[in-house]
């Protein structure tokens, strides 16, 4: 497979991990009419979601250990995982694992300081994946955290956003939440008041991803029908038209029709 590398500090992949891979397969595949292809065994078993042919996302089942894991992760694409891992260290965060080798790079897992959990990618990754402009796949993504500004300092520091070339980065605040484009796509956006100890996992920090769709109202329909929950109904947003839902194993996502 051809590989490329990616910007440094932007986006490079998503994933999931659930107890039921089986299940979770069935599902967006019939949700997003994904198929699929084996990934790297080295999470055990782990399946690349395919869109048209193009892949889009990775499904992963869940270690006994990574099992309270049950949501979608961002990636983050680096030129050395170490360097990162210590910057992130460093602001008072945790790299929960690694640095440690993964398929043809090397790859660790990091939260922030307010708890939401994101990957930190070197290596090698498929040309053909970036967020937006691709149908049933992600769109942007976005983190659901107590202070955006404090979230957009950390990230910036630790991925070099703050110091990054203006021809490619461009940070700003709109919509009530501050705004990460690369070469002018909209990539990320970081909106405040999450609750770091809420009972609600929907509260709580995370790092949440919107997927397109051709139609938000039939496509939330469907994953209803597929046992899911409709936790936000179909609804205008700044990013266009809109759902929150939670797949039948607790992830939570979006679906939309438009790119912010």
């Amino acid at each position: 497979m051809e590989t490329a590398r990616a910007l440094h500090g932007a986006p490079c992949w998503v994933s999931l991990l659930v107890p039921h891979l089986e299940a979770a397969q069935s599902f967006y595949g019939e949700l997003l009419g994904w198929r699929y292809r084996p990934g790297s065994q080295k999470l055990g078993h782990y399946e690349v979601a395919l869109s048209g042919g193009t892949p889009v996302a990775g499904l992963g089942e869940a270690r006994d250990s990574l099992r309270t894991l049950v949501a979608w992760t961002p990636y983050f694409a680096c030129e050395s995982v170490d360097v990162v891992a210590g910057r992130v260290r460093e602001r008072g965060a945790t790299v929960a694992v690694g640095p440690v080798r993964f398929a043809s790079g090397r790859v660790a897992w990091a939260a922030d300081p307010a708890g939401a959990v994101f990957g930190i990618w070197e290596g090698g990754i498929d040309p053909t994946w970036k967020v937006g402009g691709r149908m049933n796949a992600p769109a942007w993504l976005e983190l659901r955290t107590r202070d955006a500004f404090a979230a957009a300092l950390f990230y910036g520091e630790v991925f070099g956003w703050d110091r990054a070339d203006p021809e490619h980065y461009d940070i700003r605040y709109e919509h009530e939440r501050v705004i990460l484009r690369i070469d002018g796509e909209t990539v990320a956006g970081l909106s405040g008041g999450a609750v770091e100890d809420a009972p609600d996992p929907r509260i709580r920090p995370h790092w949440h991803v919107h997927f397109r769709v051709e139609d938000v109202e039939a496509s939330a329909a469907k994953a209803a029908s597929l046992g899911a929950e409709v936790v936000s109904a179909p609804a205008e947003s700044p990013s266009g038209r809109l759902a929150v839902i939670r797949d039948p194993q607790g992830a939570l996502f979006s679906i939309e029709s438009a790119a912010p």
